[in-house]
């Protein structure tokens, strides 16, 4: 089950991957910037020229004319696991907030304004960003970055507007968790018994309490500390002439002030985990039980996570992989499973901190959990045993480029943009996307061995049972 933090219906669609090639450096005196060469060693380039205003807010332009359409999508670097104690759920609250208004655009009218002009639009909050995007035909690549930049600057903050999306967001939570088979299963539910750090581990939609508790005083703090410039990305990627749009992006973002205070984000590192987790709840609502178990990750960018990736499309991804054919085919257990890292809230690529390899299912409740931990025990044995074969570890490697291709290229330029503005805020380096591929490559089966061992021991391992209480009040009925 996949959650759906966003405030704003959206249309998704595949688009081709195109305006893939080799960048020519060129040269700005007009900010701070850089631009990416030829890499050597991976066939998947995109174009990337990146740039930093004196503000501070990070810039990052891909051409790709196949279609006259663009996206702009705006990544603040405050995600709901970085937001402050006490204020659960403030980070979700504040994305709805963003469209409440602000000095030139009234409640309703960002809207309006992407719509009547042929375009669609979302927002959304993560473990580490929140963001909001806008895909419009090409000639709107200034309307969309001034009313961006006008909210960045101006939002409307009232008590109006804040009682009233304070309502909106606990009404979520008791749509979307609370009254709902599986609500928060597992996506919610994991992060907080697998993470001991509180930034990563408390409940990410909110305490019906902490939003109550929310006033003006905390929302404009909010907006004044992380909603600045230099704690942005800007993406911009389609059809436009980098010029121009370096030049739009100066006269709409340029002289937005710089956050007066320096941006206080928490220390989110986990502990080794040394000893497995057990944990159960239960969901009155579901009709079947649910099993889901997780795993710390290496951590970012070193070959240890690369080599992660890879076992995720050798245990997890497709029919073929071995968690599929032990727990569905040979044992029947379940009709499907699934997961992944950061499956459930965006992909390997677009997250920062600390994170779980997930994988969870449904299965009959006469299945018994011993029989489950048995089977996933002799699935990570066999690639923790010995090394994988090189037939595997080439499929493997396929299988992880097709997603990263897909991941690039979904929905108009949306996943090109996602991808460099995460890359921009997290490592001040977007052209790294073009060296993803490459990573991969490189990763060995003696790699792949030593990562198994040491990540997917069951100490490191945390094991979350729903217990469906609808299915068990049929059975004393019948």
């Amino acid at each position: 089950m996949k959650p759906e933090l966003t405030s704003i219906p959206v249309i998704l669609a595949a688009a081709a991957l195109a305006g893939c090639q080799p960048t020519e450096e060129t040269t700005t005196t007009e900010t701070q910037s850089t631009v990416t060469t030829e890499a050597s060693v991976s066939s998947f380039q995109v174009p990337v020229e990146y740039h930093t205003l004196g503000n501070g807010l990070k810039v990052v332009l891909s051409q790709d004319k196949t279609a006259p359409i663009v996206t702009v999508a705006v990544y603040y670097n405050i995600g709901f696991r970085i937001e402050p104690r006490e204020r659960t759920g403030f980070a979700h609250l504040f994305e709805h907030m963003m469209f409440q208004g602000s000095q030139n655009l009234g409640k309703g009218e960002f809207i309006g304004l992407v719509q009547a002009n042929g375009g669609v639009l979302n927002g959304s909050t993560r473990f580490d960003f929140t963001n909001y995007f806008e895909i419009v035909p090409s000639h709107k690549l200034e309307t969309m970055l001034w009313a961006e930049a006008d909210r960045m600057r101006s939002l409307d903050i009232t008590q109006e507007n804040l009682t009233n999306q304070q309502g909106v967001v606990k009404n979520e939570v008791k749509v979307n968790v609370l009254n709902t088979p599986y609500g928060g299963f597992p996506w919610l539910d994991m992060p907080q018994y697998a993470n001991k750090n509180w930034y990563n581990a408390h409940n990410f939609y909110g305490d019906l309490e902490d939003l109550d508790a929310a006033n003006l005083e905390d929302v404009a703090d909010f907006f004044q500390q992380y909603y600045a410039p230099n704690n942005a990305a800007l993406a911009i990627v389609g059809d436009f002439e980098y010029e121009e749009a370096l030049t739009m992006v100066e006269k709409h973002f340029g002289d937005i002030d710089r956050s007066p205070q320096p941006i206080d984000l928490p220390d989110i590192d986990e502990p080794r985990q040394e000893t497995e987790k057990r944990a159960s709840r239960p969901d009155p609502l579901a009709p079947r039980p649910g099993f889901a178990f997780a795993y710390h990750v290496p951590e970012r960018l070193t070959p240890e996570w690369y080599a992660m990736g890879l076992l995720d499309q050798i245990l997890l991804q497709g029919e073929d992989s071995l968690l599929a054919q032990a727990l569905v085919k040979e044992e029947g257990i379940t009709a499907g499973i699934s997961g992944g890292i950061n499956a459930l809230l965006g992909n390997m690529l677009n997250y920062k901190g600390p994170m779980l390899w997930l994988a969870s299912f449904v299965h009959d409740a006469d299945v018994d959990d011993g029989r489950i931990v048995s089977a996933i025990d002799r699935v990570m044995a066999s690639v923790q045993d010995v090394p994988i074969n090189a037939d595997t570890l080439a499929r493997a490697k396929i299988k992880w480029r097709s997603n990263f291709y897909n991941n690039a290229s979904e929905t108009f330029g949306f996943g090109r943009a996602d991808l460099l503005a995460s890359l921009a805020l997290y490592d001040d380096n977007p052209a790294r996307l073009n060296q993803f591929e490459a990573e991969i490559m490189k990763v060995t089966p003696e790699i792949i061995q030593a990562t198994a061992q040491e990540y997917l021991r069951s100490s490191n391992r945390t094991i979350l049972v729903l217990e469906a209480g609808a299915g068990q009040e049929v059975a004393n009925n019948e």
